[in-house]
């Protein structure tokens, strides 16, 4: 287990459960007073049509959806790139005190906006412990925070997604008492 790396990033193919351990994370963590955001399927008659933000104080945004007016689009989604930064705006993670940041992705929708690709290099050089759920696969920033030194990389898969918030709660008790 590396103590020295504050950020802690779980990568997995779409749709393997990444957003379902970072919730259980959240519950497990929350005398830790965790700062951030997950995201949510939006579904119409059992068909994934969008994602929703989620705030861990309970506000939610729209990020993507089939039927969003936007010029911007990943896959069949339409992205929201503005309302995403005023999202962000309002949780203002760089100036929180939050010693536990969470973030639910880091992902083609997300690398979209300025806004977020800032926070994000922001937020990793802090002394803050930061959990984020990142794409498998994309280039630029994707690759990038996934190659830096201070970054532990899960992979989640089917085989261990259960015991997959077990190890990365050891891992932050590992370098909350280091």
């Amino acid at each position: 287990m590396e103590t020295g790396a504050k950020n802690l990033l779980i990568m997995g193919a779409p749709g393997i459960g990444k957003s379902t351990v970072i919730k259980k994370l959240i519950e497990e963590l929350k005398a830790l007073k965790p700062v951030g955001f997950f995201t949510e399927e939006i579904r119409n008659a059992g068909t994934r049509v969008g994602f929703q933000l989620v705030s861990l104080d309970g506000r939610r945004r729209n990020l993507a959806h089939v039927d969003m007016r936007s010029r911007l689009i990943v896959g069949k989604y339409r992205i929201n790139v503005y309302g995403f930064e005023k999202f962000l705006n309002s949780l203002d993670l760089e100036g929180s005190d939050g010693r536990l940041i969470i973030i639910d992705e880091i992902g083609r929708m997300e690398c979209l906006s300025r806004r977020f690709r800032q926070m994000m290099s922001e937020v990793l050089e802090q002394d803050r412990i930061v959990v984020a759920t990142v794409a498998q696969s994309g280039g630029g920033m994707i690759d990038t925070v996934k190659q830096r030194d201070d970054v532990v990389l899960f992979e989640l898969n089917r085989r261990n997604r259960e015991e997959m918030v077990g190890k990365v709660v050891r891992q932050i008790q590992a370098i909350r008492f280091s």
